[in-house]
């Protein structure tokens, strides 16, 4: 069984190493945005109320976004294992995963933090941001998001490193090397 967290400031590759290292292990790639795009156009109870959150701009609270990390962990193509991408986001969260799979009988083996240079990234997203025409992610924006990704994950990352299963993999270089550095640090 694979239990594995993968985390990384925007711009990192995540979503792209999600995809395909959870395809290589054979498990889901987990990620909150597509759990709660599949609970709100399924109109499930949870998803509707996360859609008032939502429509109103508003961040969606734990419970609701706990529920639905709980729900879809429970589905049979997760009882191999599973790769969470977007969560946990808060110290609370941690807990509350750790209390969701316990209650499953089982743990997280990994949590893989990419780490970028954040010069780099700006570059990265500055230059998709031009050719996607979206032009309110200004290199001042994206190094404001990035603050607040590291201000925000820091306390994860330190929960996760005191726990001992926090693996740092760079995130720069190819989505191959990168690929296999994250393999490497799942034992694989």
């Amino acid at each position: 069984m694979t239990t594995v967290v993968l985390m990384g400031p925007p711009g990192a590759g995540k979503g792209t190493q999600a995809a395909v290292v959870a395809a290589r292990l054979g498990i889901p790639h987990i990620s909150t945005g597509d759990i709660f795009r599949a609970n709100v156009s399924q109109g499930t109870p949870l998803g509707v109320e996360a859609k008032r959150y939502m429509d109103a701009g508003e961040y969606v609270p734990d419970s609701v976004t706990n529920a639905m990390v709980r729900d879809r962990l429970a589905e049979p193509d997760a009882a191999p294992g599973f790769l969470l991408d977007g969560y946990p986001r808060t110290v609370a969260q941690v807990e509350e995963l750790a209390g969701i799979l316990a209650e499953q009988g089982r743990s997280l083996e990994k949590v893989v933090e990419l780490t970028v240079d954040v010069d780099e990234v700006v570059g990265r997203l500055t230059k998709r941001a031009a050719e996607q025409g979206r032009s309110d992610d200004t290199e001042e924006v994206i190094r404001r998001r990035l603050e607040v990704y590291f201000e925000q994950t820091a306390p994860l990352i330190d929960a996760y490193e005191g726990q001992g299963l926090l693996v740092k993999v760079d995130g720069m270089g190819s989505v191959e090397d990168v690929t296999a550095r994250v393999l490497g640090a799942l034992g694989v």
